[in-house]
């Protein structure tokens, strides 16, 4: 937890459990009971908190707009701390479409869509559906670098004044190792503290997701604030490996609440930088006598994707936000040049980069397509979401969006801010590509299997 001077101390962890779909009540009722990981596709994950217990009676779980909406409506423990589709989907089924994460204010494609049937509101929330996306609706800053030349909106909806931009819920867990809150870092501003930060990403949550007609009280952000920043989400189980906090390994959830973080604690471009961000699988390399075949060979794969991780350099070219920033056209990197927070992998001086996600040949049809114009050199740029710079309003910041953490990717499939990747295969062929790294495909799945297991 974070004591009012600010310095982060430890305290006691007790273990969290939810089902998918159940009610908040209904599951929280439960969580004093015995430890129950949350299943996903690659094992199980755990969340821990530095709180003694989990209060259902939290703001977190409140309504306090006037749509029914919670912060648990899109932020939810069986979905590390995100949303997946598989859950919106569920709901979707229980519901016909009735629950409220199905409002069109952003969960629909665009607002005023025709929401009158199922099949209607299946077709109007179909990127929630299957990408777990909300719509964020931000227009083009009042003396901007930049101007908006053409919006090609399926929808026929977006404009200069309220462009459409389709982003993953981020999690709310591990954020005691974000330097910046959002994708786009709207919420970090100078002068403010970490809490500040969080209670203003609460509120505006509160007012824009939820349709409250104020900011809430100052006693429930502070609640919500202090239930966030108590939480610590990992994978603990390998569907193969098995546990990933013992054996000599240091997995899982209660580690990582231990884990040293400050802003800059190992900015890849100064003195001391330690490429070694992770450093939690490698006595799976050496699996003990007896172990079956498929355990050790999995072991020992999730080993391998580590050291890849640490260790594999290549070449960075043309990602603003790296390369522009240093001066340099070529840069020689490992992933942890950007995943640089020891242990966690987000980025411990809080990047903003572009790596092309947002690029015109990755669009699909179902998203917008903008076109910019720079206001004084007449270049142009078409893009799905603008990033950073419908924030700070430079031509440099365009599709420029903050290095996410690494940890609990499991549960909150699909990938980057998009949810263009829907797996984390497609992470890493993405990167394979898009840097010509030239792995194996053992390498590639090793790297998978290491991103699987934290």
């Amino acid at each position: 937890m974070k004591r009012p001077d600010g310095v982060w101390r430890r305290s006691a962890v007790v273990v969290l459990t939810a089902g998918a779909v159940t009610t908040v009540a209904a599951v929280h009722a439960q969580t004093p009971a015995a430890p129950r990981p949350q299943p996903n596709a690659a094992g199980t994950a755990l969340t821990v908190t530095t709180q003694r217990r989990i209060d259902p009676r939290s703001a977190f779980f409140a309504s306090l707009g006037a749509n029914g909406r919670t912060c648990g409506s899109c932020h939810l423990e069986s979905d590390g701390w995100s949303l997946t589709p598989e859950t919106a989907q569920a709901k979707f089924a229980a519901t016909g479409g009735a629950d409220p994460i199905f409002r069109t204010n952003d969960g629909s494609n665009a607002p005023g869509l025709d929401v009158s049937t199922p099949d209607a509101r299946r077709s109007a929330f179909s990127l929630l559906l299957n990408r777990a996306v909300i719509r964020i609706g931000l227009p083009v800053p009042a003396g901007a670098e930049f101007r908006l030349v053409e919006a090609d909106d399926p929808y026929g909806f977006a404009t200069a004044a309220e462009l459409s931009l389709f982003r993953r819920p981020l999690p709310a867990a591990n954020l005691k190792f974000h330097p910046v809150i959002m994708w786009d870092g709207r919420e970090t501003r100078p002068g403010l503290s970490a809490g500040q930060v969080l209670a203003n990403q609460a509120a505006g949550a509160t007012t824009g997701h939820a349709q409250a007609p104020a900011r809430p009280a100052d006693a429930a952000l502070t609640q919500i604030v202090g239930f966030e920043t108590a939480l610590f989400h990992a994978q603990k189980t390998d569907r193969v490996a098995g546990a990933l906090d013992s054996g000599g390994v240091k997995g899982g959830p209660t580690t990582l609440s231990r884990q040293r973080f400050a802003p800059g604690i190992n900015d890849p471009f100064a003195a001391g930088f330690d490429p070694n961000v992770f450093q939690i699988f490698a006595g799976f390399a050496r699996p003990r006598r007896g172990t079956p075949a498929n355990v050790a060979e999995r072991r020992r794969q999730i080993a391998q994707g580590e050291a890849i991780f640490n260790a594999k350099r290549f070449f960075v070219r043309d990602v603003p936000g790296l390369n522009d920033d240093r001066g340099q056209p070529v840069v020689t990197a490992t992933c942890g040049t950007c995943h640089n927070a020891p242990g966690v992998g987000s980025s411990s001086v809080g990047a903003f980069q572009n790596i092309g996600v947002s690029d015109a040949d990755r669009r699909t049809p179902d998203v917008p397509l903008y076109t910019f114009e720079h206001n004084t050199t007449g270049e142009r740029v078409q893009i799905t979401d603008p990033g950073r710079a419908l924030i700070s309003g430079r031509w440099r910041d365009m599709g420029r969006f903050k290095v996410p953490s690494l940890r609990g990717l499991a549960a909150r499939r699909p990938y980057f801010h998009d949810g263009s990747a829907a797996t984390l295969r497609d992470v890493v062929d993405f990167y394979n590509r898009r840097f010509s790294i030239n792995l194996s495909p053992g390498e590639q799945e090793a790297l998978t299997a290491f991103m699987e297991a934290l």
